[in-house]
């Protein structure tokens, strides 16, 4: 059985009186929820039933707008074949060059990025890679790319294909593994830097059976970057992998992360997207036993003139799995784009499956828009639970009139109500250095805003660099 996609797009000329502010953020709620052993409702959209998107645009439905939002259109947005049929393959015979048409890229400005498509020939450059780590952690390089010690990656687009092919010329396909029931009280940071006009590079994380660790990959640099990510969570595991991306102005960067969660391990993989003039990077969640637990994580802030994109896809095969992904973002200034696609898919072998999926955005002046697709497949009826929601609001002026009325300075006022908005998902990440960092980097995005906000952001990573070396003194 196939269910429903929803999309809530913001386009720059639409005025809208949605506001999510400090009163839980539901405003423009557009739920789906399952909870019946016996089976979904009948009443649910088919794909099939779907209105039919045209070519190239956004997923606009029939239903009259309200509140000022462009209406959810359900089954907008919905491949053809359903992602159990998705092609993955190392040969990039399998994928065409993108044109921007494809479903997959629809949204995605794929000119900026057109050179990420095709293999550099051994000119791309190795991203450079510093691990700073406790004991019962190890690191290596592989000098000629050939062998990967990793078995839960395999590209699923083009450009994924080629950044894999790009890494193991340019022999820059790290491991880092975390010895099994090693117990890391302090974060191994993993710091990734380009600083050529095109760079690739593919790490791969190994979580040993009963392991706990925190991984915080932090991206800088500039240029045209293709990566891969893959961390595979032994049985009993238990795994945050934090990737926090600050390139600089002119960064393309496309990445695919791929988790495979062992037997009974756990999972929080976030992700945090700052700069760069693209970013698209896709998450994909595999089990590899029962009772698996994956929650995904992501905060981002687009600015004038980025595009950050963000696509996840859980798929529950393993019985008595979970999942939870939480999405928030902030845009500001004219052209600032953000995408997040969201895609779940519960086979009939995934009896037991526990899942949800959401994402908000706030969006602070006009001339911003955001794409929200959430995507829900399922196969058998015998699970816990499986729902979505997705909205999209302005800022809300009348939260920023009564908190000035209480004499709290308009720019404070401002921070307060993005805080509120962020602070749910900045809870979840669990590394207070992290935490800290990224609230005061988008405090200095505000103020950029504003233009009153330093040329430098702060980077998320440094409170990490602090932290393990006062941890040593």
């Amino acid at each position: 059985m196939a269910d429903t996609s929803n999309s809530t797009t913001t386009p720059a000329d639409v005025q809208t009186d949605e506001h999510l502010g400090l009163d839980g953020l539901d405003a423009g709620r557009d739920d789906l929820a399952l909870d019946l052993p016996g089976g979904a409702p009948a009443a649910l959209t088919a794909v099939q039933d779907a209105p039919a998107v045209p070519d190239g645009g956004s997923p606009v439905g029939s239903a009259p707008a309200q509140h000022g939002l462009n209406a959810h259109s359900h089954g907008a947005g919905v491949p053809a074949t359903n992602r159990a049929e998705r092609r993955t393959s190392f040969d990039l015979a399998d994928f065409p060059v993108p044109s921007g048409r494809e479903e997959e890229w629809r949204f995605t400005p794929v000119d900026r990025a057109r050179d990420l498509f095709e293999p550099a020939g051994g000119a791309a450059a190795g991203l450079r890679v510093q691990v700073t780590a406790a004991d019962g952690v190890t690191h290596r390089r592989s000098s000629d790319g050939a062998g990967r010690a990793g078995k839960g990656f395999v590209p699923g687009d083009r450009a994924a294909a080629v950044a894999w092919a790009d890494a193991a010329s340019a022999g820059a396909v790290d491991v880092v593994a975390i010895a099994p029931e090693a117990d890391l009280a302090e974060p191994v940071l993993v710091r990734v830097a380009s600083d050529a006009p095109r760079s690739a590079g593919h790490l791969v994380v190994q979580a040993g059976p009963y392991s706990r660790a925190t991984v915080v990959l932090d991206h800088s640099g500039s240029g045209h970057v293709g990566s891969g990510v893959e961390a595979v969570v032994g049985e009993g595991a238990h795994l945050v992998l934090v990737s926090v991306h600050q390139w600089e102005d002119d960064a393309v960067h496309l990445a695919q992360h791929d988790l495979l969660v062992g037997r009974d391990a756990t999972v929080k993989h976030v992700v945090v997207t700052l700069g760069g003039s693209l970013v698209r990077v896709g998450s994909t969640v595999r089990y590899d036993g029962p009772g698996g637990d994956a929650t995904l994580l992501g905060v981002y802030f687009s600015d004038a003139g980025q595009h950050l994109e963000h696509r996840s896809f859980v798929d529950h095969e393993a019985a008595n799995c979970r999942s939870n992904v939480t999405y928030k973002g902030a845009l500001q200034g004219e052209t600032a784009r953000a995408v997040w696609v969201g895609d779940v898919l519960i086979r009939a072998s995934a009896l037991g499956t526990d899942t949800y999926e959401l994402n908000r955005n706030l969006v602070l002046t006009d001339g911003a828009r955001a794409d929200s697709v959430p995507n829900l497949e399922i196969e058998t009826g015998e699970i816990v639970g499986a729902g979505h929601a997705s909205a999209t609001g302005r800022f809300d002026d009348e939260q920023l009139f009564y908190l000035q009325s209480r004499g709290i300075p308009e720019d404070q006022a401002r921070r307060m109500v993005v805080r509120a908005f962020f602070a749910d998902v900045l809870q979840q990440i669990g590394v207070r250095s992290v935490t800290d960092q990224l609230m005061a980097a988008i405090e200095a995005e505000l103020e950029l805003g504003e233009g009153e906000g330093p040329e430098d952001l702060p980077v998320v990573a440094d409170g990490v660099e602090a932290e393990l070396a006062g941890s040593r003194l």
